[in-house]
């Protein structure tokens, strides 16, 4: 099969096309036959600063394609089911950059007939993550589905990127009041795309004056991609018994918040890793995520607010530049082609 594979880290040049044979399941797996992987900052943060096994490593946590074989112990029933895939590459040596991997049977989610490959592939950690982000209040269930958010408000910093944008299509699944900030008039309009119920640019408007009009007792949850540089204004906007959810680091950056004030509303501020949360929070997530999928409430592309970029195998390397320049929207990678 064809795989890109790297044997020691560094920038995408470390990404090469390979010949390699086709692994086969063990115990518990599933070999699954690609159609579409997905890329995620993990990926080239990974590539970039871990050093692979010495058999090499085929980057690519997300994906979905077809079962095409089952080792030990799994259902022979599942051979061509169409799955998505998430972890594939989590401590492992076959991710989903290649025309097959094997994964843990229970990491190949069916998917039914319905949704697109492209949709599939783009869920895994970005949706996985907003999951999380949203279900570790006090005020929120741990559990999502239709209605399960209603009467509650929540704050997505950064609506345009891959997990801002799961976070509004799953909390208006839920049936949330979902704000989103920006950057820019063209990010606002993915994000309202995506399902925002109101939409704020920071660069030009006040998000503590505005959020505050739309939920003047504070929001229930925060999704935030920026802690450092949002801290101030999140310990404004969060509620009673809210929470503030990190996912992502700023490069290494400090978060300052301000205690009193935060004691007050017995406020939450949680950090988000989807690789090391605790295991139920996997599998209920996994769960949820999948409900959501089968119910028809999650949308990929430009009308969803979630532009396309998708390279060939062969660019993978591109894949990963464009992922680390901060393309907007979701790359994904065809292994066919």
């Amino acid at each position: 099969m064809r795989a890109i594979t790297y044997t020691q880290p560094g920038g995408p040049d470390v990404l090469q096309l390979t010949d390699r044979a086709i692994p086969e399941p063990g115990p518990g797996e599933v070999l699954v036959r690609l159609a579409l992987a997905g890329v995620n900052p993990t990926d080239w943060k990974s590539r970039s600063a871990t050093q692979p096994g010495p058999g090499g490593q085929v980057p690519g946590q997300d994906g979905a394609g077809t079962v095409e074989a089952v080792g030990q112990g799994v259902d022979p029933a599942v051979r061509g089911e169409r799955v998505w895939i998430w972890e594939a590459a989590w401590q492992r040596p076959w991710g989903t950059a290649a025309e097959y991997t094997v994964v843990p049977a229970r990491q190949a989610v069916p998917m039914g007939p319905v949704p697109s490959f492209e949709l599939a592939a783009a869920l895994g950690i970005p949706f996985l993550t907003a999951h999380r982000c949203l279900t570790l209040g006090e005020s929120v269930p741990d559990r999502m589905g239709p209605g399960s958010l209603t009467g509650h408000t929540v704050l997505v910093q950064g609506g345009a990127g891959a997990v801002g944008n799961a976070a509004i299509q799953l909390a208006r699944w839920a049936d949330a009041t979902v704000i989103a900030t920006v950057s820019s008039p063209r990010k606002a309009q993915l994000a309202a795309a995506a399902g925002a119920s109101h939409v704020v640019d920071y660069r030009q408007q006040d998000v503590v004056a505005e959020v505050r009009k739309v939920a003047p007792k504070g929001v229930d949850v925060v999704v935030e991609v920026s802690a450092a540089r949002n801290a101030a204004v999140d310990a404004q906007v969060v509620g009673m018994h809210g929470a503030v959810a990190m996912y992502a680091d700023d490069g290494g950056a400090e978060v300052t918040i301000p205690v009193r004030a935060q004691m007050a509303p017995n406020a939450r501020w949680n950090f988000v890793l989807v690789y090391t949360q605790p295991e139920r929070a996997k599998v209920i997530g996994v769960e949820d995520v999948n409900a959501a999928l089968l119910d028809g409430a999650l949308r990929v592309g430009e009308e969803a607010g979630l532009p396309l970029h998708v390279f060939p195998l062969a660019e993978t390397a591109q894949a990963h530049r464009a992922v680390q320049d901060g393309a907007v929207g979701k790359v994904l990678v065809d292994v066919t082609a």
